[in-house]
């Protein structure tokens, strides 16, 4: 099985030099966020942190992994039948030069250390004064002196609903770590992969921006009693050890292992899943797309039922990956889908 011809390399040609330019225009943005990180670390008096690894070693490790079964993936595919050990080997071989893994991997690096920073300054906002009276007089406003998770109780009930929800609410990491690493090294052209770790990469720091814009907590803390009737979860427990981090951090900044991980405006649970689910349509996978599309819809309402964010989030979250998609192909200058 042969692939299709590769494009010219020259560096006027869209080729190597054009890449690296592209990678170059993504670290660009990747070390502007870093550096707000750092001047935020100044700021409050605290390092950088990784606790247990959790948010960089240990991801880094996991996405090595990923790829390298998503390689071994690509290469059975694109080898065909009969399916022989040195045929594939030679697949990949040929399709992951040193070039090709060279940037690949710049890529998830830049991934990587916008994850990182981002989880930093999501835990140094807890110094900022949560707002989530006004978000939920929004979310009332809107739902007509309502709150909309009361309102979802009232129609899916409070048993069944809650642990299907809990279990597709709790779906999106699997689907991250998974999606950003398969964007990469499923993409037929590298400039497409850059496209889609970009999107991922503005829809972290657009929402970290609006964790800054609008600090809260989420629902589950403003409105406890709006969430009473549901069943005890694992999701009551993750919202008490949230609350309790929250509270350590504050009580104690200087102990290494004080780290906060709440915040609610924007949803990035809603927003990260619609750029997953652009680059499912940048790629022209319109199955994918759809499978997508119900993922989304039911994120939307897990979040708002379980009481991890207000509606208005969610709609926040959407508005954030609106507009990562629309910065990202302007950001590596590729502005054509692939046909």
């Amino acid at each position: 099985m042969q692939e299709p011809a590769a494009p010219p390399t020259g560096p006027t040609a869209g080729g190597l030099d054009a890449t690296w330019v592209t990678a170059g225009r993504l670290w660009l943005v990747v070390v502007c966020f870093v550096g707000v990180g750092l001047v935020r670390s100044i700021q409050v008096g605290i390092p950088f942190r990784d606790p247990h690894g959790a948010f960089l070693l240990s991801r880094v490790t996991l996405t090595a992994a990923i790829s390298l079964g998503l390689v071994a993936l690509d290469g059975l595919v694109r080898a065909g039948w009969p399916v022989g050990v040195r045929r594939v080997l030679l697949v990949v071989r040929d399709r992951w030069t040193p070039r090709r893994t060279a940037l690949a991997a710049a890529a998830l690096l830049a991934y990587h250390l916008t994850y990182f920073t981002y989880h930093n300054l999501k835990s140094w906002n807890s110094f900022n004064r949560p707002r989530d009276a006004m978000l939920l007089g929004w979310d009332r406003w809107l739902f007509l002196g309502h709150d909309p998770a009361v309102l979802l109780h009232d129609l899916l009930g409070q048993h069944l609903a809650a642990w299907v929800l809990m279990a597709w609410y709790e779906t999106f990491p699997t689907l991250v770590v998974v999606a950003f690493p398969a964007a990469v090294v499923l993409a037929p052209r590298l400039r497409d992969a850059f496209v889609g770790i970009t999107a991922l990469v503005w829809v972290w720091i657009l929402g970290t921006a609006s964790y800054y814009a609008i600090p809260s907590l989420g629902p589950f803390h403003a409105a406890p009693q709006d969430f009473a009737g549901l069943p005890h979860m694992m999701i009551q427990d993750t919202q008490a050890r949230y609350l309790a981090d929250r509270a350590h951090l504050l009580a104690d900044p200087a102990a290494a292992g004080a780290f906060a991980q709440v915040a609610a405006f924007a949803s990035l649970h809603v927003g990260v899943t619609a750029v997953i689910l652009g680059i499912a349509w940048w790629h022209r996978l319109r199955r994918t797309t759809a499978v997508l599309a119900v993922f989304l819809a039911g994120t939307l309402v897990a979040t708002v039922y379980l009481g991890w964010h207000f509606a208005v989030d969610d709609l926040a979250g959407l508005a954030l990956a609106a507009a990562s998609w629309w910065l990202a192909p302007r950001t590596v200058g590729v502005r054509r889908r692939p046909s």
